[in-house]
């Protein structure tokens, strides 16, 4: 028997965000006569020496870290406190599986695991742990099969992630000092957390920038659609017996990738009565189908993620992106407005074509759309991408092993068009005035025939993707924010206090009426 911790870095940037969904995944497919214990740094941030004695106290035998490429300097610095406390770690996701030699110190520079899962491990974690148990722990592990040819898990027989019993207090969305406000306005949230579903793995668009396709291949793989609803009828208990806010997001990369599959799926989550506010990624181009778009609303759907990524055809042509017809755009979105479903647009800033002004022309735009949550990045070659291989070839890359010494929005490559300091401004542009005190009480105005809940949840994540760019995870940063958004939270304070005195203004008229009814024993 081994007490095994499974540990998620913070991102630096961010504290409260959904779980992530790899250490549940992974906590259910150990076998039972282990014990899991599960630290996402987000929820609960600690730094190398506050995690070695939580993992003293607690006699950790074994520790599991996932972490995306961004967030792997930190989690080396993590691996080797563990180890060098003697404890032994395993280390998987997307960075690891692409540069192995780099976590396992083959690479010339320190070793920082002792173990690492390549791919997807839900069929070698198991074998990690009777391994490791025995102590005979390898150094690689990677799902092959007989022949020694990769082998992608199946989802069909998918493990029960027991979301019904996990401790959600720390992931609650809404910040503390908006608490009570939500409680007591509105619907009366406790809390709003976000939780991850997959209902499939893979994607065939293989965009040049993207790590999906190298790691979950271009075949789509899907779990049953009872297994999708049965997990989500299992968060609508919850919600309803805590009187919290419960909402989704489907992590699979391209959600409608398969339409067919898709809308059986949410026919399926309606026949059940299993809808929940839910998000997910879904490409512009699958956006065009009516009957789509219809059973995303009747389904619970509330915000699609759309990878828009520029403006420009030219730019989407040269990385691999041609399926995204930015003359559709407008339309895309018009038809999930009209169904009261937000989106969230995502753009790249320093792709071939940009040029300054690129953020300007790009909020002109946004502007004039449906209110959503645009979200910026600059284009960042990650390893084992198309885009790494051809920047690499073309002597491009300033700084090859970014991620080594990562720096938030920092290029690592020379755009074609502008400068470095260039698009670092623009970047800076695009997300200040998006998320600007000015912006956030537009965007609320915009709102006001959409109900108090809708308001309050649109500007609650406003400030919170604010935080995706411009750190806020001191008092003093929310503090500032409040004081900078002052505007807007009146207007919602005002409308409020207007709800619930007419809330109770019908309450005693009803009351009223109530008590001058006859009785059964009067007529």
């Amino acid at each position: 028997m081994m007490r095994i911790l499974l540990y998620n870095p913070d991102n630096g940037v961010t504290r409260n965000f959904m779980p992530h969904l790899w250490m549940f995944l992974l906590k259910s497919l150990t076998p039972p006569e282990h014990e899991v214990l599960l630290i996402d740094g987000n929820a609960r941030p600690m730094n190398e020496q506050q995690i070695v004695q939580f993992a003293r106290k607690e006699r950790i035998d074994l520790v599991g870290i996932g972490a995306m490429t961004r967030m792997i300097a930190r989690a080396y610095r993590f691996a080797d406190a563990f180890r060098a406390a003697g404890i032994p770690v395993v280390m998987g996701g997307p960075h690891v599986t692409e540069l192995p030699g780099e976590a396992l110190g083959r690479d010339g520079g320190p070793k920082h695991a002792d173990a690492v899962a390549l791919g997807e491990a839900d069929e070698t974690w198991p074998k990690i742990l009777q391994d490791a148990a025995s102590g005979r722990l390898q150094e690689i592990y990677e799902p092959v099969d007989e022949l020694g040819k990769e082998r992608k898990p199946s989802l069909k027989s998918y493990p029960a992630i027991p979301w019904d019993t996990i401790e959600l207090d720390q992931f609650n969305l809404i910040p503390k000092v908006f608490r009570r406000f939500a409680e007591r306005q509105g619907s009366g949230w406790k809390y709003l957390n976000m939780m991850p579903i997959e209902s499939g793995r893979g994607c065939p668009y293989g965009c040049e920038f993207c790590t999906v396709t190298g790691f979950f291949g271009d075949s789509i793989r899907f779990r049953t659609n009872e297994s999708v609803v049965n997990e989500l009828l299992m968060l609508k208990r919850r919600s309803r017996r805590e009187r919290g806010k419960i909402s989704v997001f489907f992590i699979d990369d391209n959600f409608a990738i398969n339409i067919k599959r898709t809308k059986s799926l949410l026919r399926d989550i309606i026949a059940a009565r299993a809808q929940l506010p839910w998000t997910a990624q879904i490409s512009a181009n699958l956006l065009r189908d009516e009957e789509l778009v219809d059973l995303i609303a009747a389904s619970g759907g509330k915000w699609i993620f759309i990878g828009m990524e520029s403006l420009d055809s030219a730019n989407l042509s040269d990385v691999n992106k041609s399926f995204n017809k930015p003359e559709e755009y407008t339309a895309v979105l018009n038809r999930l407005a009209k169904r009261n479903i937000h989106a969230i647009t995502s753009f790249i800033i320093g792709l071939d074509n940009d040029t300054p002004g690129v953020a300007d022309r790009m909020l002109q735009q946004i502007e004039q759309w449906p209110p959503g949550l645009p979200v910026f990045s600059q284009l960042t070659p990650l390893p084992g991408t198309p885009l790494y291989a051809r920047l690499g070839a073309e002597g491009r890359l300033i700084r090859p092993r970014h991620w080594l010494d990562f720096a938030r929005y920092k290029m690592s490559h020379t755009p074609l068009r502008m400068t470095v300091s260039q698009a670092h401004e623009e970047l800076d542009i695009a997300w200040r005035r998006s998320y600007s005190p000015k912006r956030n009480e537009n965007v609320i105005d915009l709102l006001a025939g959409r109900g108090l809940d809708t308001r309050i949840m649109h500007f609650l994540m406003r400030l919170f993707f604010r935080g995706i760019y411009v750190p806020q995870m001191t008092k003093t940063a929310w503090a500032n924010l409040i004081i900078q958004n002052r505007r807007s939270i009146f207007k919602l304070l005002r409308q409020g206090v207007t709800k619930y005195r007419e809330a109770n203004v019908k309450r005693e008229v009803v009351g009223a009426a109530l008590r001058g009814r006859p009785s059964h024993e009067d007529v």
